[in-house]
């Protein structure tokens, strides 16, 4: 068994991607050519942007969005801990503060009330995660960022496809990242990325900075950080059946759910969650987690803690601004991805739920 079976789908699409990846090589436009525009054309649309800028990766995404935002060294940046290591590293990256809340415990993203809390006058903006494809807690978050008049980003490298309040991830703050790595809800064949923002200004500086920050004067140093058309073309050939397989994806979370759902040592999302999460992943929580990973494991079943350790518990962090955040910690002591993906089998599903159900009898 496979965490992630990217084999099957591969095969579903490999005689698209093939000729995709050919048109690409008999053009000779190798970078930025035509399959970009018509991705970040047909992936703006999709969400509901006015535009979308390819880039080289989420994590470059992350960083962009800040840069164009003009965040500068001794900036406050209010984040989460229960993140990978990317959303704190970018702010890092640029001189600038992480300020860390807890989390909500059901949606294991920013508590707002807390964001609040947290906000200076050295606040620049909030950056926002989406994690394990869940959206829905936007609405609050923004509201507070009204209030205070500070510019959002959403981190949405695991939410792409994911609804709040009937609008899709990448669309609901002033920019939206997201990843094409490839075990995301969309995924290419090696690392890329996408910002949505309806700022025409915004969208034009983006564009600049992904070229080293090419423009008329050079006024402010960018990156080399375009996404390749190869990359492009794989994922236009895979986004004829992203919504298909995004329903594949909530069909074998709602599966996971009612079967698990009568233990009561292991906690899972709400069935109440399904018509808005895009399920990059489906995590359980329970004690004995450890526990319980080394026992699938022994019976071929992958799984993955996202995350083990909070940011503000890696060395990297370690000089921040330190803040209580009980529900982070207990949350990573508890979490566990069980295997998903729009073509893992019933029979596979059944074996997971199995042993999970023999660990705990």
């Amino acid at each position: 068994m496979q965490f992630v079976n990217l084999n099957r789908q591969y095969q579903k699409h490999q005689q698209s991607i093939q000729q995709k990846i050919s048109d690409v090589l008999s053009s000779g436009q190798y970078i930025l050519g035509p399959q970009v525009e018509e991705l970040e054309n047909t992936l703006s649309h999709y969400v509901d942007s006015s535009h979308a800028i390819g880039v080289a990766s989420g994590t470059d995404a992350l960083l962009l969005s800040l840069m164009a935002l003009d965040i500068r060294p001794g900036d406050e940046v209010i984040t989460s801990s229960f993140t990978f290591v990317a959303t704190g590293e970018v702010i890092l990256r640029l001189g600038a503060i992480p300020i860390f809340v807890d989390i909500d415990p059901h949606s294991y993203n920013m508590n707002p009330i807390l964001v609040e809390q947290a906000i200076t006058p050295k606040t620049k903006v909030i950056l926002a995660v989406s994690l394990f494809g869940e959206a829905t807690y936007l609405t609050a978050i923004n509201q507070v960022a009204q209030k205070h008049q500070l510019p959002v980003i959403e981190d949405g490298c695991q939410s792409f496809g994911a609804l709040c309040s009937g609008s899709r991830s990448g669309s609901l703050t002033t920019l939206g990242c997201t990843s094409f790595y490839p075990s995301k809800p969309l995924g290419c064949y090696g690392d890329g990325g996408m910002i949505f923002t309806s700022s025409q200004p915004l969208a034009q500086k983006i564009k600049h900075l992904r070229v080293h920050g090419a423009s008329t004067g050079n006024t402010q140093p960018g990156l080399n950080s375009r996404l390749d058309t190869i990359q492009a073309a794989i994922l236009l050939a895979k986004w004829t059946s992203f919504e298909q397989e995004l329903i594949l994806r909530k069909k074998a979370a709602e599966f996971y759910i009612e079967e698990l759902s009568h233990l009561e040592a292991v906690k899972t999302p709400s069935l109440s969650q399904l018509p808005t999460h895009s399920f990059a992943q489906f995590t359980i929580e329970c004690l004995k987690r450890d526990q319980l990973q080394n026992y699938l494991k022994a019976r071929g079943i992958p799984t993955g803690v996202y995350y083990r350790q909070p940011l503000h518990h890696q060395p990297l962090f370690l000089a921040t601004k330190k803040q209580a955040l009980p529900m982070t910690e207990e949350k990573s002591k508890r979490v566990l991805s069980l295997p998903l993906s729009p073509y893992i089998t019933r029979k596979e599903q059944e074996d997971v739920i199995k042993s999970i159900g023999g660990f705990f009898s």
